[in-house]
Order: C-alpha cells, then sequence, then structure tokens
C-alpha cells in the first residue's frame, strides 16, 4: 500500500453542513475502497490564487491516506462528477514526505492538545 495526499477545494457556495457531508462522502470512498485514512485537515475557507467559476474563495481541505493504486483513478473521477469540487490534486508521498507529513500531524495534535 503507499501513502496518499489528497488536497480538494470546495465551492464557497456550501453551507457548513453540506460541506463535512461532500467530505464525508469522499471519505467514504476511500474507506469503501479499502484505504486507511492517516489524517483530515480542513483548512477552511481560503483566498483563491485566481476565480475559478467566478468564485475568489474554496473550502480547502486535505485527506491522507494509504491505499492500492487502483483506488485513486476511483476516487478522481468522483471529484471530477461532483458539481462542488472546483478543483483537486492526489500525491503519491516518498518516504521523505511520508515522514514529513507524520512530523506535520504530531506536531499539529501537540497544538490541540
Amino acid at each position: 500500500m503507499n501513502q496518499y495526499e489528497t488536497v480538494f477545494i470546495l465551492t464557497p457556495v456550501l453551507s457548513d453542513e453540506q460541506m463535512k457531508e461532500a467530505v464525508a462522502k469522499f471519505k467514504t470512498i476511500l474507506t469503501d475502497g479499502g484505504a486507511e485514512i492517516l489524517n483530515e485537515e480542513l483548512w477552511g475557507l481560503k483566498k483563491l490564487a485566481y476565480p475559478i467559476e467566478k468564485k475568489s474563495t474554496g473550502f480547502y481541505v486535505l485527506v491522507e491516506f494509504k491505499s492500492e493504486p487502483t483506488l485513486i483513478s476511483k476516487l478522481e473521477v468522483n471529484y471530477r462528477r461532483d458539481e462542488r469540487v472546483l478543483r483537486y490534486i492526489t500525491v503519491k508521498l516518498d518516504k521523505y514526505a511520508a515522514q514529513y507529513a507524520e512530523k506535520r500531524r504530531n506536531k499539529t495534535a501537540k497544538k490541540e492538545d
């Protein structure tokens, strides 16, 4: 199993409940496909670098997970089909990026305590 990190931007016109519902949908796709979710971060409403579909802000979400490579195409097809998703990117983490992500997770966990 490889370690991946996906970031997607949801449209800003969603309510808080709708945004959480969309995030839950993508997490369900991952878990149903046999992925192990390591971390999830809701970065909140952020300004975009350039307008996308005449929108200048979006809800940013990061999900870190371990899965088989075949699941990535299924996940990205669902991103494309969902009109709430403005942009997305999924990246396979090498061993150094995975170590950095673990350090970042530990640092944010300490801040929350």
